[in-house]
């Protein structure tokens, strides 16, 4: 597992889910063209798609993530950008973009939303599509135990993080995690860390969206997991 604290921590934290992953090659197949990845980390779904051969573009601010990305894609159909979201340009158009796991979400308002969406209009070929994984609002308990934490181990490190708390609040959810890691040797260190999610319904999305110049085409669903939330995924489209 290849990079710094922050490209560990991603892995760690994002590596292991992959309930979303066919819905994404579904998408890329019938986009047939280039995709771009919005966050896309150290590369869970950009590998994904490069590996099965789809040109791919994966897009983040953190150049440590990027840097991750591009070593593991070495030899694959994949470029790395690092570049903010809401202020972009790709030098070649795509036929689809991707918002895995609440990407949009994690931008702060409305404002920066729309000017990510202009972005994402402005990089999509003629009819080309924007798919975006969201979450309207936190489930209801359903009484199943505590997650377990998700752990990796790295040249003798062993990483470990966990959701303590999920506060749900006025059109928000932030997600407190407690990050250790324990030495070769054995030594505790230990961090919190907290992710803050906007929530809003698909058509507020779709709404703003509009603002962009995208049309509303379909909404599909990525089911639970034991240990993740449902998303729903709202797909979007460029007029020909």
């Amino acid at each position: 597992m290849s990079g710094g604290a922050a490209a560990i921590w991603h892995d760690v934290e994002c590596g292991a889910y992959g309930a979303d992953l066919g819905l994404w090659e579904e998408l890329a197949t019938s986009a047939g063209g280039p995709v771009l990845e919005l966050g896309c980390g150290t590369g869970r779904v950009a590998l994904q798609l490069a590996r099965r051969g789809y040109p791919t573009v994966g897009l983040d601010s953190d150049a440590e993530l990027i840097e991750a990305l591009r070593e593991r894609g070495a030899g694959l159909p994949l470029t790395g950008v690092v570049a903010d979201a809401r202020d972009f340009a790709l030098d070649d158009p795509v036929a689809l973009t991707v918002a895995p796991s609440q990407m949009l979400q994690l931008l702060p308002d409305a404002e920066a939303r729309i000017a990510c969406l202009r972005c994402v209009t402005a990089a999509l070929r003629p009819g080309g599509r924007l798919a975006a994984a969201i979450l309207e609002g936190m489930p209801e308990p359903d009484g199943a135990p505590p997650p377990l934490p998700d752990v990796r181990e790295v040249d003798g490190w062993v990483y470990s993080s966990l959701a303590v708390e999920a506060a749900v609040g006025a059109e928000e959810i932030v997600i407190h995690r407690l990050r250790q890691r324990v030495s070769p040797t054995g030594e505790l260190s230990e961090e919190p860390n907290a992710v803050r999610i906007t929530t809003f319904p698909a058509a507020q999305l779709e709404d703003e969206a509009a603002q962009a110049g995208l049309l509303p085409l379909e909404r599909r669903a990525i089911p639970p997991t034991d240990i993740h939330v449902g998303s729903l995924v709202v797909v979007l489209g460029k007029p020909s």
